[in-house]
């Protein structure tokens, strides 16, 4: 068999591996606030959670993936005319292979803890790691890598500070009435009119970005506004005779909230399968390519068997170890209600949706945690545990270097056996 054959068999294993581990960790983006608040089982979050990220991954996953994920590394410094000659398509293929074992370790050990960490930021690390390795600081583009160093501050940042508001919003404009339930009925209709206008703009540039390239504004706009005011209308009549079900004002609210929480996760988790399950089959696909033909293109073709592959492993992930990291989101930061949660969903979800508008290169597993603490702190930092909080921050700082330093390794191993 030869070299590039068993990185090629190697990889199939460790991309499911990969896909496993994204399963495990990053899909309590979707679900740790539903499943906190009480507005979702574990049971009934890993079901839903499963349906989503599966058919999102298989039915739009990115069907053209980035040979490096973000273009970090330069793809021409590996062909056959350059510094490793023939040896350079097989040199990438191990190292994606090296990157893909090293994210995939780390992502288990956060998981293991039960520690939220971004998955495409472990990717990146372990990408980094093997290139400086291979070639030397040079060949890295450390300006993006700057910019994902600064994400780490902004995105929660401004998570935090949009979920704060809309909890303050909920807060003063329901919460705090003489008549919570009449209050509700008032201002529900507009809340679920604007997340829906929020969630199909996310829905069409990000879960369909890789079916519809470059929609124009105005049909993009125009979509949202008409799907809004059929919720507003919707939701008029929805809140009605919910009222007569329970007469406890503030049981009436939270249920509201509730379903719009599991609204709001079912999208999230569609659109996390379509886009970071290239966090595990975009460097598999690389090999394959390299396998079948030795060619180095920047983009290279997914087959839907990887999506499908991909998609399967995010599905066990979440099944078998997924209740450990949304247990600490739901449920260890601070005490979820449905309001509460909503407003954490309703603050990632703006940040993440402003951020890939404009090119930034954001983590939802940061976004969705600011977003939790912004709640908090609305609060008061007693509604807060700052003793998780802070072992999050430090699983997010030692995700770029634990990576990195894991694929190094395993790219020394690896390029002394196979070549």
């Amino acid at each position: 068999m030869s070299p590039i054959t068993i990185v090629l068999v190697v990889a199939i294993v460790a991309a499911f591996y990969m896909a496993w581990n994204i399963g495990a960790n990053d899909v309590a983006n979707a679900m740790g606030t539903s499943v906190g608040s009480g507005a979702l089982t574990l049971m009934g979050a890993v079901v839903l959670a499963g349906i989503f990220e599966f058919a999102g991954a298989a039915l739009v996953g990115t069907q053209v993936t980035e040979t490096i994920r973000k273009g970090i590394v330069e793809v021409t410094l590996f062909e056959p005319t350059g510094m490793f000659g023939e040896d350079g398509p097989l040199i990438l293929a191990i190292g994606m292979l090296s990157a893909l074992m090293a994210a995939g370790i780390w992502l288990q050990l956060a998981t293991m803890a039960g520690l939220p960490v971004s998955t495409t930021h472990s990717i990146v690390g372990a990408v980094v790691g093997f290139a400086l390795i291979a070639i030397g600081p040079s060949a890295v583009d450390w300006g993006t890598v700057g910019q994902i160093v600064a994400s780490w501050v902004v995105s929660p940042a401004l998570g935090g500070i949009i979920a704060a508001a809309m909890f303050l919003i909920i807060s003063h404009g329901i919460l705090q009435k003489d008549d919570p339930v009449k209050a509700t009925r008032r201002l529900g209709p507009y809340l679920v009119a604007l997340v829906i206008f929020l969630l199909i703009l996310s829905f069409i540039y990000k879960a369909l970005k890789n079916v519809v390239q470059d929609p124009h504004w105005g049909l993009v706009l125009g979509s949202a506004a008409l799907f809004a005011a059929l919720a507003f209308l919707f939701a008029r009549v929805w809140l009605d005779p919910m009222r007569a079900r329970n007469d406890k004002p503030f049981a009436f609210v939270e249920r509201v909230f509730g379903r719009l929480q599991i609204i709001t996760a079912c999208f999230v988790a569609f659109a996390h399968g379509a886009n970071d399950v290239a966090n595990a089959v975009g460097p598999l696909a690389a090999v394959v390519q390299i396998h079948a033909v030795g060619e180095l293109p920047a983009r290279v073709p997914v087959p839907f068997w990887i999506l499908v592959l991909g998609g399967v492993g995010i599905v066990i992930g979440l099944a078998t170890w997924g209740y450990k990291v949304i247990a600490t989101i739901g449920k260890k930061i601070m005490e979820l209600t449905p309001t509460r949660g909503f407003s954490a969903e309703f603050g990632a979800a703006v940040t993440v949706l402003i951020a890939s508008r404009l090119g930034m290169p954001v983590s939802t597993t940061h976004t969705l945690v600011g977003a939790v603490v912004g709640v908090g702190m609305a609060r008061g930092l007693a509604a807060l545990n700052l003793r998780v909080v802070g072992k999050i921050v430090n699983s997010w700082l030692a995700t770029l270097p634990v990576a990195a330093g894991l694929s190094a390794l395993l790219f020394v191993i690896l390029r002394a056996l196979l070549t």
